[in-house]
């Protein structure tokens, strides 16, 4: 039996916080979300959603990412047209995005998206249809995401907190909540977003504490992919290594694409995710007697797309190059032009610095094969580090 040397069991991340359980369609495409299914990883077309083809395609490419829920921003009536394609098309859970107009968020639900997300600080007269909202939703079992940003948050919580404080935020949406449980609806997650991962994590602990609804993860706009990805990371660590979150979304000035790519990276770091691919590499120093840098991007470039979980380790000197190459299923420890290439922690070859790529190619396709054989697969990720 192939052991991939993973580790199995976090060590120190706190019990996931008690939640209801959401579920997000009617199929065999349903996610669960809260009540202990696992955290899922959502992000937000950037097409215009009329256009059903390049929507289609978009949210194709988000779930060959590994993105489990796709949100489509439904800002027109054309937009609300074209929602029960790409409800019925979609290889993964729909959720209509409803900002400024109440109908939108009638015709979402009949049109057989998995959820609905609605932001009330900036839908005119929202509270007035809460009713109808909570019946319609109610009878096709379609939960409501209330979605509460810091950029649109209500002038009267703005009035009287002065700004989009943690305390504004938490205060808008379980004023929300309480509207729809007047009615006897329950199937609700809940966002607090701020472009502060600071306030963000501050809200959502209050938000968290004061309530049993699943909680989305997210830091609105956090930026370009260095900067946001960066503010994601903290904010979204710091939390659910405390056992907060439900969904995420990495809200990035990038392709959606990036967003899924770096939440599952997240999730994986933490053992909330099966680690997949896995490159384990060094930042280099003045010790290191080859290329790092070179090596580990090709040796990512030469294994993507492998479909099992693997530990690999480019390891640059002596120093903790041995070390680290035996921790991994496969790995280099290299020096003075040369490798040694480990394989489960045991040394299987020394080879010219030329022939360390494509040795450790190798390598990992016997070690791939071994696995499929054993049906040890999954979708892969690359992580440097």
């Amino acid at each position: 039996m192939v052991d991939l040397g993973i580790p199995q069991i976090p060590l120190s991340l706190a019990p996931r916080r008690v939640s209801r359980q959401l579920r997000l369609g009617h199929d065999d495409r349903a996610v669960l979300v809260g009540g202990g299914a696992p955290v899922s990883v959502q992000s937000m077309t950037t097409t215009v959603t009329a256009d059903v083809n390049a929507t289609l395609q978009q949210i194709a490419e988000l779930t060959a990412s590994g993105c489990q829920i796709v949100r489509v921003a439904v800002p027109s009536a054309d937009d609300a047209e074209a929602l029960p394609e790409i409800a019925r098309k979609s290889q993964i859970p729909v959720i209509a995005d409803i900002h400024f107009q109440p109908r939108y968020v009638f015709a979402a639900i009949d049109a057989g998206c998995a959820a609905v997300r609605v932001n009330p600080g900036n839908i005119k007269e929202f509270d007035d249809k809460v009713g109808e909202i909570a019946k319609a939703a109610a009878d096709a079992q379609v939960p409501i995401r209330i979605g509460v940003n810091a950029g649109s948050l209500d002038k009267r919580l703005l009035a009287k907190h002065g700004s989009a404080t943690p305390d504004a935020l938490v205060e808008s949406a379980l004023w929300e909540c309480s509207l729809f449980e007047e009615h006897g609806f329950r199937d609700i997650k809940i966002s607090v977003k701020h472009h502060d991962p600071v306030v963000m994590i501050a809200a959502y602990r209050k938000l968290a504490a004061a309530c049993d609804y699943p909680l989305h993860l997210g830091v609105t706009e956090a930026g370009p992919a260095f900067q946001g990805t960066v503010k994601s990371a903290v904010a979204f660590g710091a939390l659910l290594a405390e056992g907060i979150g439900d969904t995420i979304r990495v809200s990035l000035s990038a392709p959606p694409a990036e967003e899924a790519k770096v939440g599952i990276a997240i999730l994986e770091s933490l053992a909330l995710r099966e680690r997949r691919l896995e490159i384990v590499s060094c930042p280099s120093c003045g010790r290191a007697q080859v290329d790092v840098y070179k090596l580990a991007d090709e040796v990512a470039a030469g294994l993507d797309g492998l479909e099992v979980p693997l530990r690999v380790a480019v390891m640059g000197c002596v120093v903790n190059g041995p070390g680290e190459a035996r921790e991994a299923d496969l790995g280099v420890a290299s020096g003075n032009g040369k490798g040694q290439i480990f394989v489960k922690g045991k040394v299987v070859a020394t080879v010219p610095e030329s022939k360390i790529v494509e040795t450790l190619i190798e390598e990992a396709m016997r070690l791939a094969e071994e696995a499929v054989e054993q049906g040890l697969t999954g979708k892969p990720e690359v992580i440097t580090a």
